[in-house]
Order: C-alpha cells, then structure tokens, then sequence
C-alpha cells in the first residue's frame, strides 16, 4: 500500500484489499485530460454508486429513528447529503490533500467547482469502500463522519432549502408534487453549466442555472417561490 493511501486510511479508519479504488476515488476527470497516460480511469462511477450507497444509508437511518412523515425526512435527506455538507464533510476528514486534478484545478481553490469535487470525491470514497468491504462497512464509515451531522440539522432547521419549501408549498396549495427537467446543458465534462426547468404537472413555473444540476434547481426553486408567491 502507498505510504499516503495508507495514511489516508487511517485517517478514515478503514482498511482497503484493493488500495487501487480509494486511489480512484479521488481521480477527478481533468487530472486525466492531464495525464493520459495514468494507470487509473476518473472517480465518476464510484461517485455514482457512492451516491446511492449514502442515500440508502441515510433513508435507512431516517426510516428506522424518526416516526415523521415522508416528506419532512425527505427534506431531513436532502439537507444531510446535499453538495455542501459533503463537501464540508470531506474537508473534515482531510481528503482535498490526496485529490488527483489539473493544475487549473488545483489552483482554484474556491468557489462552487472545488465544493462539488470534493463532495463528489466523498461520494466516491464511499463506493470504493462499499466495493471493497461491502455495505456494513460503508454504513459504519456514514455513521462516523455523515449521520452525526443529522441532529445539528434539525436543531438549526437547516432543511428549509428552496426546493423543499416549494415542494412543501405545491403539495399543500395544489396537491402537486413538482419536478425539474436539464433543458439545456453546455460546457466540459469537468465544467458544466445546466439549465433546469422546474414544472407543476406540464406548467414551466421558472428556470434556473448552475455548474449542477442541484445548483440550477435550487436557483429554479427560488424563482419558483417568487412567481408563485409563496415566499
């Protein structure tokens, strides 16, 4: 095992058979625009099946803990695994030192692009480890870093994000459950901008844009609140 991986374990206190996919985790796509010729492909499939593995995780944890109905742990869900508390949570767990990026970047150090890599990177490290040891050890590595972040949440009420209020909104004032369609989306792999539609049954209520498809549907649910005046 390469002394740093190994030492990123650690941190993490896990242990990997195949050190190879907590590498891999941590391959953003531009390091490999980069560097071609590198033994290992991107971080996005990990990503992917990290993904569902935390949203499992957590919908377990909600479902098994709290009496409440779907929709407010629907909300509970999204505040807890959206891109800025996992950013925020792999910034806890020091992963940002063993990303693999471009050196443009690795010299941009700020803004949304580097939240959502590194909270891409801890979904990533989640399917790694899902692959590699399986979903009791993935549930217990959630448990440590993830699921503790679940009751400062619902102190703060920090689940009132646009999309759930306008989601809250729909159901009680319409009976409707929105939801948001990319109706366009230009730019790189590693840099793209989409623009999102957020509708009630076949309605266009408003647009929104982002470097996600999160970012844009936040954006849309904000204007939503404003056309619809449930603000």
């Amino acid at each position: 095992m390469p002394p740093e991986f190994e030492t990123l374990a650690q941190q993490l206190g896990v242990s990997f058979k195949n050190i190879d996919l907590l590498r891999q985790a941590l391959v953003h796509r531009s390091y490999l625009n980069e560097n071609p010729g590198f033994h290992l492909g991107h971080n996005e499939r990990l990503e992917f099946l990290g993904d569902a593995v935390i949203e499992l995780v957590v919908t377990e944890h909600l479902y098994s803990n709290y009496p409440n109905p779907e929709g407010e742990l629907t909300n509970w869900r999204a505040a807890l695994v959206n891109a800025k508390m996992l950013a925020k949570i792999a910034n806890d767990i020091e992963l940002e030192p063993y990303l693999y990026l471009s050196r443009g970047e690795a010299a941009d150090t700020q803004g949304k692009a580097r939240q959502y890599i590194l909270a891409n990177a801890f979904e990533a490290v989640v399917g790694a480890l899902y692959l590699d040891a399986g979903y009791a050890a993935a549930q217990a590595f959630l448990a440590r870093f993830l699921l503790p972040q679940l009751p400062i949440i619902l102190a703060g009420q920090l689940y009132h994000d646009p999309k759930s209020l306008f989601q809250e909104a729909a159901q009680d004032q319409l009976g409707i459950t929105p939801t948001y369609q990319v109706l366009k989306e230009h730019g790189p792999d590693h840099a793209k901008h989409f623009t999102v539609g957020l509708y009630l049954g076949d309605e266009l209520v408003a647009e929104g844009e982002g470097s996600s498809k999160r970012d844009a549907q936040e954006q849309a649910a904000e204007r939503g609140l404003k056309v619809k005046g449930w603000e």
